[in-house]
């Protein structure tokens, strides 16, 4: 593959928050950390070095992993540099998207393997452990039951339940060959098929399922998964969960944050609420919230604790906890020698809301940074791109933009009427002057018909335009073609296609493609092809 790069600002996909961002506005920097770059990554590194939780952390991601450690001794190896005060990680997460869901959910994963691959180039003394973390407590099943293949919608049609990591796979073999089905013939497919099956039906839940295919796609890179739904990583947090439901600190905190943001004119992206926990087991997950006796209750489940009930829950059963989305990056940071977050441009822009939260419980805030965003064709994709006189910077504007610019550039008659104007214009400077002499109410009524007539002749420029498009018609079609392709469904490649149609290209290369071309402190949106 070859790699060109252009600005995010210039794709018109992301936002004005991520934008900013990444320009380092002075107005964002007391909602973050350290800046994502080298010199940051230094200073990251001496918050980092107290971490206390490596032994525990290591004997947990040793016994998820069981037997599949057999399988890499990369990722193997990488679990025990845990151990060591100088080994870091660096962090994306995700929910538990079907046979990984949407392109950005490898292109995440491949952020964090080349990042930690760059900082160990600049900081040989450390090493450095690139971690997806399974969002195995996340409930919106909905939001992860399909993928789309080949223009097809694949769909798990089940029944959901409470976290979505512990569903059971046990009728999903029916989704899995429908998948499989459209991969074709070839050696990639059938690698492919092979990776899948195994995950899905050889595994008895999502989490397990979901772990199996990223391991065997990425264990080469040393990637290391994590499952934060235990008891012993959901005790480490314990007395934040304990503080934050009694005193609703991080509501407090980040409701002020956001605040402060909406009055800088950035719109946040999530609302705390004053118990930003769920009560999780096996059949549900359900808010905790604080019912007007004083208790605490579960919603929809007729469960109630006192104050003292309550904590004593906490101490005992702490794995029924379950953060939301504003207290699961504090989760993350607490059990994991973490320095950066790895993330898409919304998360990035949810994680300025974090910072004082994160303040007042004395965690140090990681680096955010946000994951590659890419868009892949091929050679015979750019070669049209080319023909049609467009670049890949200009093939994100409207598709009627690069058909009327088109037409411009190509036709062989003056489609404009810019001469014939300033012609009238000085008529009309003409006409309102003995207008004014005859009566100075006038000139009102003189601009009014000079409006009018801009307005026609505007309209007649259109006009031509629209008719001299039948003189261009087939390289407006095959604009409409690319834009298609690139854009399904009018956005980002990466937001709707899943990678398998990439895989069955090319096969094991397309990771090591994709770890070659990224380049994460850059921030630039890459293009391969």
């Amino acid at each position: 593959m070859k790699a060109t790069y252009i600005d995010y600002s210039d794709t018109g996909s992301f936002s004005k928050t991520l934008l900013a961002y990444l320009a380092n506005e002075e107005s964002l920097q007391p909602f973050y950390g350290e800046q994502p770059n080298l010199a940051g990554f230094k200073a990251q590194l001496d918050k980092k070095k107290k971490f206390p939780h490596r032994k525990l952390l290591v004997d947990q991601l040793q016994g998820q992993y069981g037997d599949l450690l057999a399988s890499s001794p990369t990722v193997a190896q990488n679990i025990v540099r845990l151990k060591d005060a100088n080994t870091f990680t660096v962090t994306t997460g995700h929910q538990l998207n079907i046979f990984t869901g949407p392109l950005y959910f490898i292109f995440k994963i491949v952020t964090a393997i080349r990042l930690a691959k760059d900082l160990k180039e600049a900081y040989p003394d450390y090493d450095f452990v690139p971690v997806y973390w399974m969002a195995t407590e996340d409930h919106d099943f909905e939001e992860i039951n399909h993928t789309r293949v080949f223009g097809k919608k694949i769909m798990w049609d089940t029944p959901k339940i409470a976290a979505t990591g512990r569903m059971s796979t046990g009728d999903i073999a029916g989704t899995v060959r429908e998948y499989c089905n459209t991969f074709g013939l070839s050696g990639n497919a059938d690698l492919l098929t092979a990776i899948v099956e195994e995950a899905y039906l050889s595994h008895d839940t999502l989490a397990d399922a979901t772990r199996s295919m990223v391991h065997a796609l990425f264990k080469e890179y040393g990637l290391v998964i994590v499952d934060a739904d235990s008891p012993v990583l959901k005790a480490v947090f314990a007395p934040i969960i304990e503080q934050d439901i009694m005193a609703e600190r991080s509501f407090h905190a980040i409701s002020a944050s956001s605040e402060a943001l909406e009055n800088l004119g950035y719109k946040p992206q999530v609302h705390g609420r004053e118990i930003n926990f769920f009560y999780l087991t096996d059949e549900f997950r359900e808010r905790i919230v604080r019912a007007e006796d004083g208790r605490f209750e579960v919603l929809h489940q007729n469960m109630f604790f006192t104050e003292e009930s309550l904590k004593q829950e906490i101490a005992e059963h702490p794995e029924r906890f379950s953060p939301n989305v504003v207290m699961r990056p504090m989760y993350q940071e607490v059990i994991l020698p973490n320095l950066a977050y790895i993330g898409g441009g919304a998360e990035i822009v949810y994680w300025l809301q974090l910072k004082a939260n994160f303040d007042q419980y004395n965690v140090p805030f990681p680096i955010l940074i946000p994951r590659n965003s890419a868009m892949i064709t091929d050679d015979t994709g750019a070669g049209k791109i080319f023909r049609l006189d467009l670049t890949f910077k200009s093939v994100f504007k409207p598709a009627e933009i690069l058909k009327n610019e088109y037409v411009r550039r190509h036709t062989k008659h003056r489609l404009n009427l810019r001469d014939e104007w300033m012609e009238l214009n000085a008529i009309f400077g003409k006409i309102k002057l003995r207008a004014h002499k005859i009566d100075p109410s006038l000139g009102p009524s003189t601009e009014a018909v000079k409006a009018r007539l801009k307005k026609a002749i505007n309209s007649l420029e259109k006009k031509l335009l629209r008719a001299d498009k039948k003189n261009h018609e087939e390289a407006l079609i095959q604009i409409d073609r690319v834009k298609d392709i690139l854009f399904p469904g009018g956005g980002l490649q990466e937001r709707s296609e899943n990678f398998a149609p990439l895989y069955l290209k090319h096969g094991e290369e397309l990771i090591s493609e994709l770890e070659k071309h990224f380049s994460p402190l850059d921030f630039k949106f890459t293009i391969l092809y």
